[in-house]
């Protein structure tokens, strides 16, 4: 492999890998590394079929490239990594002129213009879901302030101070109620911006979850401890990712293995804009998936899969990442569930 030919592939946006004449993977350029979430130091010198899965068509366009000695264009290709992630590709394969045998892999993501309009609609969808929060709020508020005047009145009027139990939890009640509403009405208000470290935030998240969970629940860390701070909002965040990791945990009835896992992202289109570097976090789980008739409305307020739960957790969660200027999204199937947060790098 020739050396003049990794300096020009390593700023390129599309995607690239070298495998030499063994299929072996011999690079991967940076933007190949954040499309598939690899890394070079794990993947360099491993067979194809090591890093990636579902590479029955691929092998083909291989082959194909190969006894025409011509470049090959697989339109419509799926591909996986053993981080569990398809992806929906246009791929050229291209032989190297030279002794040995290198093919060079371009990777074009078929879904990117899908991806920027899902991310403006979520946008669309995450000012509407505030907008009904708030609405929402507003009316609880107001009798929750009669419900707790009447409370007292009551407790003033009981003799037996024992009765007086019961309105004291009328008033603790409605007072955490309003308490929450007012956190509904005035989210931006609470924000406190600071530059802070995502492996704090995914540690804090990890403790108070194992610290409520049976032996049964397992939360492993894949961290990039390489990654530079953030700046945002650290209660936020430990409440987005906190939501979501609960969420997977009662999925799974808190018997399983949920993975937190950090990369960097290389650019990343949030909200039309392109960041040369962000901040990827995964939150992966092997429970039985989200089910099908919900996924389209995860983010709602109020749609909930459990019939104890309040549906507001990733509707808040959602609210809080689009104020950080970040996206959302989340993959799902039978026995697997991951849900992806990226958010930008100043």
């Amino acid at each position: 492999m020739s050396d003049t030919i990794i300096p020009s592939l390593e700023h390129l946006a599309t995607a690239v890998v070298l495998l030499d004449e063994q299929a072996r993977i011999a690079y991967l350029n940076p933007a190949a590394e954040t499309l598939f979430g690899l890394s070079s130091k794990n993947s360099i010198g491993h067979p194809l079929q090591h890093v990636f899965t579902h590479t029955e068509q691929l092998a083909l366009a291989l082959q194909h490239a190969l006894s025409n000695q011509a470049t090959y264009i697989e339109h419509d290709l799926m591909l996986g990594s053993h981080q569990g992630d398809k992806l929906h590709l246009l791929c050229s394969v291209t032989p190297l002129q030279g002794e040995q045998r290198h093919l060079l892999l371009e990777f074009h993501p078929i879904a990117r213009p899908l991806k920027l309009a899902r991310e403006e609609q979520m946008h669309d969808q995450t000012q509407a879901n505030r907008l009904l929060l708030r609405n929402l709020a507003h009316e609880i508020k107001n009798p929750l302030g009669g419900i707790r005047g009447a409370a007292q009145l009551l407790e003033q009027e009981l003799e037996k101070p024992a009765l007086r139990e019961y309105t004291q939890v009328v008033i603790q009640e409605a007072d955490r109620l309003r308490s929450l509403m007012e956190k509904l009405l005035v989210p931006q208000q609470a924000s406190h911006v600071t530059s802070l470290n995502i492996h704090e935030v995914l540690e804090r998240v990890r403790n108070l979850v194992l610290a409520e969970a049976p032996e049964g629940l397992e939360i492993v860390q894949d961290y990039d401890t390489s990654l530079p701070p953030i700046h945002g909002d650290k209660e936020q965040l430990i409440q987005v990712i906190l939501n979501i990791v609960r969420n997977a945990a009662q999925a799974m009835q808190w018997t399983g293995t949920i993975v937190l896992r950090t990369r960097i992202a290389r650019q990343a289109t949030l909200r039309k804009k392109r960041h040369p570097l962000a901040v990827m976090v995964q939150i992966s789980d092997n429970g039985p998936g989200i089910p099908e008739h919900l996924r389209d409305k995860i983010f709602y307020p109020l749609v909930s899969g459990r019939p104890d739960g309040h549906g507001l957790g990733l509707t808040l969660a959602q609210d809080f990442i689009s104020q950080h200027h970040g996206s959302i999204e989340f993959d799902s199937e039978p026995g697997r569930t991951c849900f992806t947060v990226i958010l930008p790098l100043k």
